[in-house]
This record gives structure tokens, C-alpha cells and sequence, in this order.
């Protein structure tokens, strides 16, 4: 399905995506210190539809290296332009807001970089080993680019020794060059494949409702397994706006369930696979799990 192909009218989103953003003295907490410390979050920049829910709990993503993209992707609705230079300062503000909301386990993610020379990677190094220094028993996930596929940028963050490691595929291969502007499935493929092979947990994951079918999602999962990939994510895709890249389908619980199922039976250790999984849902539990 193109998005000349797709109706003029949306699809109507189903009861099972309707939720209410609820606030309490903790979501409080967490937004004062996001905006405080001049944080960018991909739970706001990404319009998480799990915003209320984690905030609420005292847990965020954090989003380094700005909020403007340098690529632009049809599914995602952060900024696209001209990146602002890197703030120096920005890899010891998020390990002071690790400490002040008293995480157990810290998710890290960014935007494209490829208007700087090492893409971001030097960066990526220096906020992990922030982190580390000062929140020593705090386990921390990152969800990185891809780098443009460089090997010698993925291992300076490899080197920085995160706990867990994670670049999405975001969809199945032949969806992947109508929604991605520069990412290539195969590359995607070979950053989870470098991870793994580095001793690191390797976790993706990706979006359905954009027009695949459920045999192409089987064959992504057993090029992730054959990669070494240990943890999945599965999510409904949401268009953020009519400009974006068309919802094909509401993906049923059933039909997630059934993902699931197979996920763990292809070799999977953790999957997270619903309506409104996104890549960093549940992550501190994952992570005691493993």
C-alpha cells in the first residue's frame, strides 16, 4: 500500500488504541526535571501514546544530540532539518536526571547525526560512561542509529559498554526503502549483528500496520535470530499526521499474541509485543528478566 493508494479518510483507531493521558505526583516530578535539565525525550518528541503511563512511574527515554533530525523518515514525527551543534553538557545533564529520578535502569536514544563527522558516536560514548560514573548500579539501554553502517562508530559505542544495545529494523524488508529515507534493511541487520557478536544484549524492533504481512514479520524475525537478536519489540504503527506515511491496518491483540508466540518459538528471549509497545516499553523490566 502507497499513501496514493491509501483512502482519503483515516482509518478509525479502534477501541484498544484509545487511551487517557492520567497525571500524579510523580509524572509531575519526572516533567520538572526533563525540562529543568533542557532534556529532549523521545516520549514527547515521538508523541508515545505511553507517555502518561511511564511518566507517571518516574521513567523516560532520553534523547540526545538535539531534537532535529538530519533524516526524514515517512513514519516518524521528529523534526527534520538543520541539528543545533552538540551541547557539550548534555552527557553529564542526563546522568545527574538518571540520578535525580533514582532509575534502576536508564534508556538512552538520538536522533541522526550525519551532518557531524562521526555521526554522533563520540557523543553516544561520552553520555554512557556519564551515566555509568555517576549512577554506577544502574543498568543503562541504548537505542542507537545505524550509523550509516560504519563498523568503527558502533564498536566507540560498544566500547562504552552498555548494557543492553538496541538499533530497530522498524519494518519488514520491502517496506523498509518507501518509509526509511536513508536506512537499509541489511544495514539495520549488520548493527544488530556487530552488537551481538560483541558479547552485548541485541534488541530490536519494529512497527506493524503499515502494510506487511504476517509471513514477511516471520522472515524479519528469523534474520533478527540468525543476527543474535535476544530481545523484540512489536508496536502498532500511528500515523503522526497526514503528511506521514498511511495506516494499512489496526493490528489486532490476537494477531499480536500470535507474535508473540512465535517470536519465543523462533528464539527470542524477551518480546514485548502489543497495540502500544513501543521500542522502550517495559525496559527496566525486561532487563531484570535478563
Amino acid at each position: 500500500m502507497t499513501a496514493k493508494d491509501s483512502p482519503d479518510k483515516p482509518l478509525q483507531k479502534p477501541e484498544w488504541l484509545k487511551i487517557t493521558i492520567a497525571t500524579n505526583e510523580r509524572y509531575t516530578e519526572t516533567k520538572h526535571i526533563v525540562d529543568t535539565h533542557c532534556l529532549h525525550t523521545i516520549c514527547a518528541s515521538g508523541r508515545c501514546p505511553n507517555l502518561g503511563e511511564c511518566w507517571g512511574r518516574g521513567t523516560a527515554t532520553f534523547m540526545i544530540g538535539g531534537n532535529i533530525c538530519t533524516r526524514c523518515c515517512r513514519f516518524c514525527n521528529t523534526q527534520t532539518g538543520k541539528p543545533m551543534p552538540l551541547d557539550p553538557d548534555e552527557p553529564e545533564h542526563v546522568a545527574q536526571s538518571v540520578a535525580l529520578m533514582k532509575l534502576s535502569h536508564a534508556v538512552v536514544t538520538s536522533v541522526d547525526r550525519d551532518d557531524l563527522p562521526d555521526l554522533g558516536a563520540g557523543h553516544w560514548a561520552k553520555t554512557i560512561r556519564a551515566i555509568r560514573e555517576r549512577n554506577p548500579q544502574t543498568t543503562i539501554e541504548v537505542l542507537i542509529p545505524d550509523f550509516q553502517g560504519r563498523e568503527e562508530l558502533v564498536e566507540t559505542v560498544i566500547e562504552a559498554h552498555p548494557d543492553i544495545m538496541a538499533h530497530n529494523m522498524e519494518t519488514v524488508r520491502r517496506i523498509t526503502p518507501l518509509v526509511r529515507s536513508v536506512a537499509k534493511y541489511d544495514t539495520s541487520l549488520q548493527v544488530v549483528r556487530q552488537v551481538a557478536q560483541a558479547g552485548i544484549t541485541a534488541k530490536s524492533g519494529i512497527m506493524v500496520g503499515l502494510g506487511e504481512t504476517p509471513k514477511e514479520v516471520e522472515e524479519l524475525m528469523d534474520d533478527l535470530v540468525l543476527a543474535g537478536c535476544q530481545v523484540l519489540t512489536i508496536g502498532q504503527y500511528l500515523q503522526p499526521s497526514r503528511r506521514h506515511w498511511p495506516v494499512a491496518e489496526y493490528v489486532t491483540p490476537a494477531q499480536f499474541a500470535r507474535y508473540k508466540e512465535t517470536a519465543l518459538a523462533k528464539g527470542f528471549r524477551q518480546v514485548e509485543s502489543g497495540p502500544l509497545v513501543r521500542s522502550s516499553y517495559h525496559a527496566e523490566q525486561t532487563a531484570r528478566r535478563l
